[in-house]
């Protein structure tokens, strides 16, 4: 995908074919690599791949944010070369409130990608699963399509030669309110954290209100393997707050990508409960009239009546 490009990849919700998601692809589906950066420009570096998985319902400019967040700090903190950089939408099978069918998800991360992003791309493996993916599973889909499909990050010579490759380091980006869920004892299962935290790793974006501290505190196990990028400008840019916004017809110019605004717009996305809202308010407006209407076509006849009574002479 390139920049300015409109054109989407087939969806597998359009075929009649049976997929299965057991293994981590499936025939006919195309892993995105034209943002991936297949060769090392340091030997000596490992190349890194990030992949924030979430609903994106709708995306905001901190879900974008938290990548550039990520590349600066490996640029001066880790032995880490950053290759690439993936969105994964949650399936629809997840069943979360506010969240907008999964071809609406990918297409608005899509248009705010191609947008704003030279290097982002969106991965449809997970999002089109008739299934919830657990986060490991989806890990393990990106170390089989980097590592096993593409065989890692090529290492060249001075002459461009390709002398050796390296595998892609695969983690997981997110914001500090995913990793204090992970420290709750009894909400993950301890072989799921090992596969994510101790396989792959993950880098962590603080966010405000949280105790990032006391969440690593329960995650020692891994704590070589977990990244905390602090937050320089404080963002608490969310979706929900968007999706409130939305329904209650206020702006969110300048909180995500116009790009994705206008999707919304011409998709009547999250808008439902506000057309709700307004429905209500003007048969309200409209009863109240029907009333004052009725009680004023009383009052006349009330007073129609006084007056007749009037002129008959009989006592009110």
């Amino acid at each position: 995908m390139t920049d300015g490009d409109n054109s989407h990849p087939r969806l597998p919700e359009e075929t009649n074919r049976i997929i299965s998601y057991n293994l981590p692809t499936y025939d006919g589906y195309e892993f995105p690599t034209v943002r991936l950066r297949d060769t090392l420009t340091d030997p000596s570096k490992t190349p890194l791949a990030l992949v924030a998985c979430g609903s994106f319902s709708p995306i905001t400019h901190l879900h974008l944010r938290i990548f550039e967040m990520a590349s600066d700090y490996c640029k001066l903190d880790t032995n880490f070369e950053v290759m690439g950089g993936y969105l994964s939408a949650v399936s629809d099978a997840y069943k979360k409130q506010g969240l907008a069918p999964a071809k609406h998800r990918v297409h608005m991360c899509q248009v705010a990608c191609e947008q704003t992003s030279s290097w982002l791309q969106v991965d449809t493996w997970e999002p089109f699963c008739p299934e919830y993916l657990p986060t490991a599973k989806v890990l393990d889909h990106f170390d089989y399509e980097l590592n096993t499909v593409r065989g890692g990050a090529k290492i060249v010579d001075a002459e461009g030669k390709e002398i050796g490759r390296k595998p892609y380091k695969i983690v997981l980006l997110a914001g500090s309110d995913l990793i204090m869920t992970m420290s709750e004892p009894g909400l993950w299962a301890p072989e799921d954290l090992d596969h994510i935290l101790g396989k792959y790793g993950a880098f962590i974006v603080e966010r405000a209100g949280t105790d990032i501290d006391a969440a690593l505190a329960n995650l020692q196990a891994w704590k070589e393997n977990i990244y905390v990028i602090r937050q320089l400008i404080q963002n608490d840019i969310s979706s929900t707050k968007i999706r409130n916004f939305l329904k209650q017809g206020m702006s969110v110019l300048y909180l995500i990508p116009a790009s994705v605004i206008n999707y919304i717009v011409e998709n009547g996305l999250y808008v439902d409960e506000y057309n709700k809202k307004i429905e209500e308010a003007e048969k309200k407006v409209k009863a109240e009239e029907e009333k004052m209407a009725a009680n004023k076509d009383k009052q006349a006849v009330d007073d129609r009546v006084k007056d007749s009574d009037a002129d008959s002479g009989v006592e009110a």
